[in-house]
């Protein structure tokens, strides 16, 4: 029976096998490795995946999907919303000596990708890289630069904890159905020595630096500083987006109290 894409799972199909066997080998599973695919759907990429590693574990939220899953003899399904997924608690199942942590992968929803790439950012620690397909424009977001438009909230903090790379466009016509957005496929590696920083001080932070990006900081973040007594040295005659990660993350190690 063929299966309906349900709106409210944010539901596209990848169908251009061009572009799953490039996703492919960018990811390069290999044998045994230990992975995790969100979101498998009608399991274009999730067959090609299991071939090359022999077993892999899949999160499906849509039931009747996670049936399907279940007739193949070499997926392990997890049939969960990924947001309720404890990826510690995977990865002490699924990853064994020598492989470095758990590789993820997936075609996220993108109605919810931003919620799940913050969900992912508390086991960073746990994971060896990431793949995923997301909207071009939200990997623009991830990869930005500061003094560009696209940098904001979600560059700061998760090049605080990865080096990310945009690898693969992906047109619409991909799908099944096309979505109406451009997409792309990301390359997240937790960094091996990231700054040691309270993350939901320096989140408090971002986001209130961010809450009036037009807006010199010292309107928003500068006032938060003073009337907590700040004082190191922090320049907040600048717009949040001209503030590098290093400086946010300097900042939030300096501070005392969570943001509120």
């Amino acid at each position: 029976m063929k299966h309906i894409a349900r709106k409210r799972f944010g539901q596209h199909f990848l169908s251009d096998h061009a572009i799953i066997d490039a996703i492919v080998r960018a990811i390069a599973p290999q044998a045994g490795e230990p992975m995790v695919e969100i979101g498998p759907g009608l399991a274009a990429l999730t067959q090609p995946l299991v071939e090359r590693l022999g077993r892999l574990s899949v999160i499906e939220l849509d039931r009747d999907l996670a049936v399907r899953l279940r007739q193949h003899a070499q997926l392990d399904v997890i049939e969960s919303d990924v947001l309720a997924v404890d990826f510690d608690a995977l990865a002490d199942r699924l990853v064994g000596a020598g492989h470095g942590g758990l590789r993820v992968v997936g075609n996220l929803p993108y109605n919810i990708s931003t919620p799940i790439l913050f969900h992912l950012l508390r086991f960073a620690g746990r994971v060896r890289d990431q793949h995923f397909m997301l909207q071009k424009e939200v990997i623009d977001r991830m990869v930005a630069r500061p003094a560009t438009a696209d940098y904001g909230r979600l560059s700061v903090m998760l090049q605080w904890r990865y080096a990310m790379e945009n690898i693969l466009f992906v047109p619409p016509g991909s799908f099944e159905p096309p979505p109406r957005v451009d997409s792309a496929v990301v390359r997240m590696q937790p960094l091996a020595q990231p700054p040691q920083v309270d993350a939901a001080r320096l989140e408090a932070l971002v986001q209130l630096a961010f809450s009036q990006r037009r807006k010199l900081l010292r309107h928003t973040l500068g006032r938060w500083l003073d009337a907590h007594g700040f004082g190191g040295r922090f320049d907040t005659q600048r717009r949040a987006e001209e503030v590098p990660v290093d400086e946010y993350v300097a900042l939030a190690q300096e501070v005392g109290p969570v943001v509120r």
